[in-house]
């Protein structure tokens, strides 16, 4: 089986792998809102470049306030017509989604970016939407759950910690456990080209300790200091910023 995260709109790259002709986990983060590198996304066409900038900025200062303040300041008056135009922007990454994964066998879970009933609706034949749901791929019991840790954006791929630990208790135990998010173990968290900590899961932690998977594949930290930890007898994987490495991970 092949694992990608953190696609943000590599659709080309998305449908050579899954041309591939092996099982697809893909671990969330399908849309590209906006590329924290380039500029590129949703939000450059939307929005334009001097706002882009500015929540580049203040995202690698983790300035929150800033980045609500400047959101509320380039809609005010515009709201409906800003909020469509983002929705017509989100389905034709989706629908580019549709036409990467056709033909494959694909399970696919939501990142913090994505949003579930639009990625759930685009999938094609042979795509699985998977969210505390459990699979059988190549003779392992694989259990997935989605979503991003909340922030005081309130973006539609968060999710509660509350909510995320009930997802966990959902599956059960399984061989190999794939989120969106990674535990809260500090090296897998730190992004080590901004210096921060991004967003972690305490449930997903204690889910680890408690069951203790084989392997857990995620995404989410597209540099981190760490891209595996052992914790206690499972094996704990960064798969990578597809976006940029436009490169799978093989699950052997």
């Amino acid at each position: 089986m092949l694992i990608i995260s953190d696609v943000h709109a590599a659709f080309d790259a998305l449908a050579e792998v899954a041309r591939a002709g092996k099982p697809l986990l893909v671990l969330g983060d399908l849309l590209n809102f906006i590329d924290y590198r380039t500029g590129d996304g949703m939000a450059m066409e939307v929005y334009g470049h001097d706002f882009v900038w500015s929540m580049i900025d203040n995202r690698a200062r983790g300035d929150w306030h800033a980045s609500r303040t400047l959101w509320a300041d380039v809609s005010r008056g515009r709201e409906q017509e800003l909020r469509e135009r983002v929705r017509e922007a989100a389905l034709r990454q989706y629908e580019q989604t549709t036409n990467a994964l056709r033909g494959a066998t694909a399970y696919v879970t939501f990142g913090n970016v994505d949003w579930p009933e639009a990625l759930r609706d685009c999938l094609p034949d042979g795509s699985q939407f998977m969210d505390g749901d459990v699979a059988e791929i190549e003779g392992y019991r694989v259990g997935f759950v989605g979503g991003g840790s909340p922030t005081p954006v309130g973006a539609r791929g968060e999710v509660s910690h509350e909510d995320m630990a009930s997802k966990l208790d959902a599956i059960g135990p399984v061989d190999i456990l794939c989120s969106h998010l990674p535990p809260s173990i500090e090296p897998l968290y730190r992004d080590v080209v901004t210096g921060r900590l991004e967003r972690c899961s305490p449930p997903i932690l204690d889910y680890i300790k408690t069951y203790q998977p084989r392997y857990h594949y995620f995404g989410d930290v597209h540099q981190p200091q760490a891209q595996r930890w052992r914790i206690g007898d499972t094996v704990s994987i960064n798969v990578g910023y597809f976006r940029a490495t436009r490169r799978a991970v093989e699950h052997v």
